[in-house]
């Protein structure tokens, strides 16, 4: 069987941003692996017990998702709350499912506290963003699975043998 490739929910048209919105990419080779049932579909924060809408929420102090993991770094969001242990569980269930579902791949939103995997806003609400992996990406990598950015998926296609 062709591997399976985990995505983020809100690239597949599903409502699971923080504003409610999602962000649909369209491209053919998604569109092909989609009705070829290797896409598997995941919100770290929805299933990290985060509501739709919730506010918004970045890795406070310019710290990475490893930084996270090793208990250095911590999420918070617009009102300065911990929400760490919540993205922390998020970024464990798509672990999780990722192994149960044969995922070796997975093609996250860049700029997310959860999926980006190149940029990640700087925890100043400021909207500025530095080099940087999200929760669930550093998790994902830290365990084997290639994680590509939404603006990778040629890459991955051509990682994949499937132009």
């Amino acid at each position: 069987m062709p591997s399976r490739i985990l995505v983020s929910a809100c690239l597949l048209g599903q409502t699971v941003r923080y504003d409610g919105g999602t962000r649909p990419l369209h491209h053919p080779v998604l569109a092909r692996w989609h009705a070829e049932g290797r896409v598997v579909g995941i919100c770290p924060e929805v299933i990290g017990g985060f509501s739709v809408p919730r506010r918004p929420a970045e890795i406070a102090e310019g710290r990475s998702g490893d930084d996270v993991l090793a208990g250095r770094g911590r999420v918070v969001d617009t009102f300065g709350a911990d929400v760490t242990e919540g993205f922390l569980a998020g970024a464990r269930a798509a672990l999780q499912i990722a192994r149960a579902q044969n995922c070796s791949f997975a093609l996250l939103i860049d700029g997310s506290p959860s999926c980006g995997s190149h940029l990640i806003y700087d925890g100043s609400f400021g909207g500025r963003k530095h080099a940087a992996m999200g929760v669930t990406s550093a998790l994902l990598r830290a365990n084997g699975i290639e994680v590509f950015a939404d603006h990778e998926i040629d890459a991955l296609a051509e990682r994949l043998g499937s132009p």
